[in-house]
């Protein structure tokens, strides 16, 4: 058996708002809910399962998706006419800017909860 990510746990402040804020700009739909989650399916099949924090603080993650040209060309556009604030780099430190890290191209935002969105179109190390 190959061992593959099946899904993930993102604790946000509003379940139904922080699921719709990341399908809405990645283009895809928020999964009817299961138990106490809220998916949201990644065309891989992996899926970010949000759940409520209950009045808990919101640990900042990371969450990164590999993406085609076309998709960062798409994507990228719904992040601009949200008006959203993006960053060339994981530490926040060169604004409106996107990276061309391996060739590609890659952009990093925060969702309501402050956790880091990144797209990429080039995996880590694959460039030359």
């Amino acid at each position: 058996m190959s061992i593959s990510l099946n899904h993930t746990i993102v604790t946000a402040t509003d379940k139904k708002a922080s699921a719709q804020f990341l399908a809405d700009i990645l283009g895809l739909e928020v999964s009817p809910q299961y138990g106490p989650f809220l998916p949201v399916e990644i065309p891989n099949g992996v899926t970010l399962d949000y759940m409520d924090g209950d009045g808990r603080p919101i640990t900042s993650q990371h969450y990164a998706f590999l993406v085609s040209e076309d998709e960062f060309d798409a994507i990228f556009g719904r992040i601009k006419d949200a008006g959203l604030t993006h960053w060339a780099d994981p530490h926040h430190t060169v604004v409106n800017e996107i990276n061309t890290n391996d060739g590609g191209r890659g952009v990093y935002w925060d969702d309501p909860d402050g956790h880091s969105l990144e797209i990429l179109t080039r995996p880590y190390g694959s460039g030359s």
